[in-house]
C-alpha cells in the first residue's frame, strides 16, 4: 500500500481538481475574474473591459450561460459583475435571477463591455478584467487555472503547484486499488453531479438532444438496448444539458465539466448495468478520474487536443478495472485508445462537444474490450511505446506542443465566422 503522505497528497490534488461547475468552464472563469473585480471595486461597473487568451476566447464563443437562453462571453461577464461572487468559484453565477438576467441584457445592450485578445502570451488559460467606476479603477486576473488569481502576469510561474505529487500510471493504479475505501469514498460525490446531470437533460431540448437520441426508437433498433447504448446515451445527456445552458453543476475534473463528465458517467453506467459492487465502483472511479488528471500534468490544462481523449482514456482504465482487468490490462486500455483518439481537436466548447464525448466513450469501451481479450497495440505501430507512461507522454508532446499552429488556425477559422 502507498504510505499515508503520499496517498494524502495525492487526495488533495483530486480534491483541487475534481469541483462543481455551472456551464462551460472557460466562460466561468472569466464571470468568476468579473466578479472579482467587481467586488474590489466596490461599486457597480460602469465599464468592463476583458483581456483574454485565444483558447478562452475559442473555448467560449459558441457555448450556453446557463440559466441564460443565451451563449458567449458578453452575458457571463455582465452576470459576474451583477450577482456573481467570487466564493463560488466555478459556480459563480448559481445566484441568477429573471431579473438578474434582464439587468445583465441591458448591460450589454449599452456597450459597457468590451472583449479583446491578449497578445505575445505563452499562457493558454489567461482572463484579465478591468472594471471602471467614475475614476476608480480594479483589475484581476486568473491565469494558469480557471480559479487561479495572480497579482500580475509574472505570477502565472509561481503558482502553488509544488504540492501535486508527479503522478506516473502505476502509481495512480496503486492508489485507486489499494487505498483505503473511506479515503477515496468522497470520488462518489461525481456520480451524484454528473448522473443527475443526464437526469436533467430529459426535462427539455438542450443542445443537440443527443442523449436522448440514442433512447430513441429508431436508434435502439440501430444500437439495441444495451449496456453500450445506455453509457452513451448518459453520458451525452448530461454533456447535452452543461452545453446546452442547463442550470445544474457537475463535477469537473482538470478545469473541465466535459471531462469531468466523460470521466464519471461511463463508469457509472457500466458498474450498475455489470453489477459490480459500490467499493468496485469507487475504485474504478478514482481510478478514472485519476489518470485524467495525470494525462493533463503534462498535456495542461487548455490545448488543441480535445479533453475527451483524456477523459476517456481514463473512463477506459476505469470500465478495464469493473471488467476485472490488473494493471497490465488496464495499460493495454490506455494504449489502444492512444492508438486510436490522438489529433481529435478541440475546436471550442459548445453544443456539438456530446458528438466528441460520444465517440471518446465509445473507443474506451472498444479498448477495454480488446485489452480483457489481451489485444494490445504494440510499439511498431505509430506513437504507442512499449512504456505506457512514454505512451502517454507521446499523446500530450503531440497535444501540447506540435498541434500549437492547429490551435491558432481553429481559431482563426471560428474567428472569420464571426462566432
Amino acid at each position: 500500500m502507498i504510505d499515508k503522505e503520499t496517498r494524502n497528497r495525492i487526495i488533495a490534488m483530486v480534491n483541487k481538481e475534481v469541483v462543481p461547475a455551472i456551464g462551460c468552464t472557460e466562460p466561468m472563469c472569466v464571470a468568476l475574474c468579473t466578479a472579482k473585480a467587481t467586488e474590489q471595486l466596490g461599486c457597480r461597473p460602469e465599464h468592463i473591459e476583458a483581456t483574454l487568451s485565444a483558447n478562452i476566447l475559442k473555448n467560449a464563443m459558441g457555448v450556453g450561460i446557463p440559466g441564460t437562453g443565451m451563449i458567449g462571453l458578453p452575458i457571463a461577464i455582465a452576470l459576474g459583475a451583477l450577482i456573481g461572487k467570487s466564493e463560488y468559484q466555478l459556480e459563480v453565477l448559481k445566484d441568477l435571477t429573471p431579473e438578474a438576467l434582464e439587468e445583465g441584457k441591458h448591460f450589454i445592450a449599452e456597450n459597457r463591455i468590451t472583449i479583446g485578445l491578449k497578445e505575445h502570451i505563452c499562457e493558454k488559460l489567461y482572463a484579465e478584467i478591468t472594471c471602471t467606476a467614475g475614476d476608480k479603477k480594479s483589475t484581476a486576473i486568473i491565469a494558469g487555472g480557471h480559479t487561479h488569481f495572480v497579482t500580475d502576469f509574472t505570477d502565472t510561474d509561481e503558482r502553488s503547484d509544488n504540492d501535486d505529487i508527479a503522478l506516473n500510471m502505476r502509481l495512480v493504479y496503486d492508489f485507486a486499488t489499494t487505498s483505503p475505501l473511506d479515503e477515496i469514498r468522497f470520488i462518489e460525490e461525481a456520480r451524484t453531479y454528473n448522473m443527475n446531470a443526464a437526469r436533467e437533460a430529459l426535462k427539455g431540448n438542450y443542445g443537440h438532444n443527443l442523449g436522448k437520441t440514442i433512447d430513441r426508437p429508431l436508434s435502439k433498433g440501430i444500437f439495441g438496448n444495451s449496456i453500450y447504448s445506455h453509457i452513451i446515451s448518459r453520458t451525452a445527456s448530461a454533456c447535452d444539458a452543461r452545453m446546452g445552458g442547463a442550470m445544474i453543476p457537475v463535477m469537473s475534473n482538470s478545469g473541465s465539466g466535459n471531462q469531468g463528465i466523460c470521466a464519471t458517467n461511463p463508469v457509472c453506467v457500466y458498474a450498475k448495468e455489470n453489477e459490480n459492487t459500490s467499493e468496485e465502483l469507487v475504485r474504478a472511479l478514482m481510478l478514472s478520474h485519476l489518470t485524467a488528471i495525470y494525462i493533463k500534468q503534462s498535456l495542461g490544462t487548455l490545448s488543441a487536443l480535445c479533453g475527451c481523449v483524456v477523459a476517456s482514456i481514463g473512463s477506459s482504465c476505469g470500465i478495464t478495472y469493473l471488467m476485472g482487468g490488473d494493471y497490465e490490462r488496464i495499460c493495454y486500455s490506455v494504449k489502444n485508445m492512444i492508438a486510436n483518439l490522438t489529433g481529435m481537436i478541440c475546436d471550442g466548447a459548445k453544443p456539438a462537444c456530446s458528438l466528441k464525448i460520444s465517440s471518446g466513450v465509445s473507443t474506451a469501451l472498444l479498448s477495454s474490450l480488446l485489452a480483457m481479450e489481451g489485444k494490445c497495440v504494440t510499439s511498431s505501430e505509430g506513437i504507442v511505446d512499449d512504456d505506457v507512461d512514454r505512451s502517454i507522454h507521446n499523446l500530450t508532446s503531440i497535444g501540447a506542443n506540435a498541434m500549437c499552429k492547429t490551435d491558432d488556425m481553429v481559431l482563426q477559422i471560428m474567428a472569420s465566422k464571426g462566432c
